[in-house]
């Protein structure tokens, strides 16, 4: 379909918007960068192919604009000699006069609107021109204003065309082939498409290592927190990572390292002051159980001796004495619990035998059935002996103490079953009840020190006293730690489940 444009409008200008918004749609679908290094490169290509884009849009531009006004002088240079010269043509071959006129050279008449003559310059003569009524309609609609404008003809394609008044009322048109413009155009932006990529790339990859270079003293500000992450900051001493080089106050990523430089030591010397807290009490309370073990042990034997007494003892004195020396025994149970927290958060070695598991649970169940009757006791343990590598005595320890927790702080007629399990590289130890269960919040803190669970569940002792010492589960936790171990509990009303993990002892 023939058209015809206003003059000095082309079709790159179209493209080249065209262009833009393809340019712009793709950027919106990109996914966006996560990293600050990717976003500073993709910021800085962006900003290079934005600035590449303008410079084509602007350099084409402008060359199709230097081309088409010399396009239109050299049609002013015409003067429309050879449309003339088809205005009294009676051959056109013969009369129309194509000297000095380039080749491809279009011209035609218009004799009141309608195209009469049209031809095309080729060599040193002339061909007629075929017109379809579209190209009659869009030679009639050019202005005879002397400008150029572009017009497109079927059989010829992109011409530009000047209309100017012939000497009787007819209009004559001159035009020049767009097709030598449009080929210089695309083969500028054939240039710069390739120019522009490959400076796109280039400076993709030398930006990508810049911007490494230049964010390496934030990557050790960030390796050193993620060190830090992974240190027991919750407990022992701790060596903190050595202060980070960068600390000029002059750039973003210095002042971020001196502050972090800063942050490190406020840290590291909480958690020496914290360390040596923790040493004193510890101490502390090695050396009071320590101390206490031998008055007590005197108090308590005093107290069996004045019972043994051969003569008749008052009522309320012996009852006294027999809260006397109840007393003592549990004061001297809670010293030993204390001095084994001690040696152990010391860090005291312990013994590394072999020992039988289905040994220790079948011994601790015995004592369990004996100690509390009442209860229903289950025993779930695998054919084959179940060995771990430790130390007897607290793994007895361990067990016991699970078991007298689920026997004292559950009502009579609870079901209590232990079960041991054998794994590849683990061998598991669960303790679980029937009984009303431990509140969530308290299963947070139930393995700390004097956590007692008394909210939770019922609790009465032999001397119709209430209450515990809450070092039971914390023995049972630092006993299993010691041993490479861990302990959990799962907990919910009539579900109470207490997990141990061991590492197996393997023979080779």
């Amino acid at each position: 379909m023939s058209r015809v444009s206003a003059p000095g409008r082309t079709g790159w200008g179209r493209r080249a918007g065209n262009a833009v918004r393809a340019v712009g749609g793709a950027l919106g679908r990109l996914p966006v960068p996560r990293t600050l290094r990717a976003r500073l490169t993709a910021g800085l290509l962006l900003l290079l192919a934005l600035a590449c884009l303008a410079v084509g849009v602007i350099t084409v531009l402008a060359l199709e604009r230097f081309l088409m006004t010399r396009l239109d002088h050299q049609l002013a240079a015409a003067d429309g000699r050879f449309a003339a010269s088809l205005e009294h043509a009676e051959r056109p071959d013969e009369s129309a006069d194509t000297r000095g006129q380039a080749e491809g050279t279009f011209g035609a008449r218009l004799l009141f609107g309608v195209a009469t003559e049209a031809s095309l310059v080729h060599g040193d003569t002339h061909v007629p021109v075929p017109l379809s009524r579209a190209d009659r309609d869009t030679l009639a609609a050019v202005p005879p204003d002397g400008k150029g404008h572009t017009v497109t003809l079927s059989a010829l394609g992109a011409y530009r065309v000047v209309t100017e008044h012939g000497e009787e009322g007819d209009r004559l048109i001159t035009g020049l082939p767009l097709r030598r413009v449009t080929d210089t155009v695309h083969r500028l932006e054939a240039v710069e498409t390739a120019v522009f990529g490959a400076a796109i790339v280039v400076t993709g990859v030398a930006g990508a290592f810049w911007v490494q270079l230049s964010l390496r003293p934030l990557s050790r500000v960030a390796a050193t927190a993620a060190e830090v992450t992974r240190m027991p900051l919750a407990s022992g001493e701790i060596a903190m990572p050595g202060p980070l080089p960068d600390t000029d106050t002059r750039t973003e990523v210095g002042r971020v390292g001196a502050a972090f430089n800063r942050m490190l030591g406020h840290v590291g010397d909480a958690l020496s002051r914290r360390h040596a807290s923790e040493e004193r009490l510890r101490h502390f309370a090695a050396d009071a159980s320590h101390e206490l073990r031998t008055p007590v042990a005197t108090v308590r034997a005093h107290a069996e001796l004045a019972l043994r007494h051969p003569e008749s003892v008052p009522d309320d004195v012996r009852h006294a004495l027999e809260r006397i020396q109840y007393e003592s025994e549990r004061m001297s149970g809670l010293v030993e619990d204390l001095l084994l927290l001690a040696r152990l958060d010391a860090g005291r070695p312990l013994a590394r035998d072999t020992v039988d598991l289905t040994r220790l649970a079948l011994d601790a169940m015995s004592d369990a059935r004996a100690a509390a009757p009442e209860h229903h006791w289950l025993l779930d343990l695998p054919r084959e002996p179940v060995t771990v590598t430790g130390d007897e005595h607290r793994l007895y320890q361990v067990v016991a103490n699970l078991l007298g927790n689920a026997r004292t702080h559950t009502p009579p007629g609870t079901t209590v079953t232990l079960r041991i399990t054998d794994g590849e590289d683990h061998a598991g130890l669960t303790v679980s009840d029937t009984g009303p269960g431990v509140p969530e919040e308290l299963q947070r803190e139930i393995f700390q020190r004097f956590t007692r669970a008394d909210r939770a569940r019922s609790r009465t002792t032999g001397e119709g006293t209430t209450g515990g010492t809450g070092l039971g589960l914390a023995i049972v936790a630092a006993v299993v730690g010691a041993h490479g171990g861990t302990v959990d509990v799962t907990s919910r009303p009539g579900h109470t489940v207490f997990t141990v993990r061991l590492p197996v002892a393997r023979t080779g």
